[in-house]
């Protein structure tokens, strides 16, 4: 059976996959609420959702890097990964032990085709559509919320040392756009920029997010001596996790708002 994954890159499967290596934190999640929980045998140290899951299943690394031989001693026959979160070098070494099927994802469609062809690969269409329509239903409520907020304009930090944004071509900007937030950085192929606070005059907001750096209330006044506007602590997962984590991030963002 031949599938295409989001990168159009063709994936050659036998069987439906029984033995899983996901090296994506929130795709993780998103196989898990699939019902594939035991078919999962190997992760990485960053899935953390569901909370208890590395007690059960093989760390392998990180998502920059694994461990291969480990990897190959589970002899996997389907391994997850995303374009923006593991290395093409390492999708290349892995295609070397087991099938690789890599997500490219930047918008809320690219979300849920990306659950639609899983749902496809595993045989289990009825729960991934399931999981699509209550997105959908969730999503289309916040829209209408949203409708009483007026924009502004904003600035997400996703680290420190450097300081770093979430830029263009992002999922975070995506649903930055949704939260009726205009992203600072606005220049293309400008994804993941460092900040220039001299060039900061016109931001309005600026988000602090909790991952991949773990920002804190100690962080608030540290960003208030740099730039005089409103600073925000908020809930990276629900900003960057694709997957099943949609269906609460919308209750979430009603809550920042």
């Amino acid at each position: 059976m031949e599938f295409i994954d989001q990168l159009n890159r063709k994936i050659n499967l036998t069987k439906i996959p029984s033995r899983i290596v996901s090296l994506v934190p929130s795709q993780t999640e998103l196989l898990v609420d699939l019902g594939l929980r035991d078919s999962i045998v190997g992760i990485t140290k960053f899935c953390i959702n569901p909370t208890d899951l590395r007690k059960e299943k093989t760390i392998v690394g990180g998502t920059k890097k694994v461990n291969f031989n480990k990897i190959r001693a589970l002899n996997p026959d389907f391994i997850v990964c995303n374009k923006e979160e593991n290395t093409e070098e390492m999708v290349l070494q892995l295609e070397e032990i087991a099938p690789v099927w890599v997500s490219d994802i930047s918008t809320i469609p690219d979300c849920l085709e990306m659950i639609e062809k899983l749902g496809i690969i595993f045989e289990i269409t009825e729960k991934a559509s399931q999981i699509i329509s209550k997105i959908h239903l969730e999503l289309a409520d916040f829209k209408m919320y949203m409708n009483d907020f007026p924009s502004k304009r904003v600035l997400y930090l996703i680290w420190k040392s450097p300081f770093m944004a979430a830029g263009k071509d992002t999922f975070i900007d995506s649903l930055l756009t949704l939260n009726n937030f205009e992203n600072f950085i606005s220049e293309e192929n400008s994804r993941y920029p460092e900040v220039n606070w001299e060039d900061l005059k016109s931001v309005e907001v600026v988000l602090l997010s909790s991952e991949p750096y773990p920002f804190k209330e100690e962080h608030i006044s540290e960003i208030r001596n740099k730039i005089d506007v409103e600073v925000k602590l908020v809930d990276g997962e629900y900003f960057s996790w694709y997957g099943t984590r949609l269906i609460n991030a919308f209750d979430y963002f009603k809550t920042i708002h």
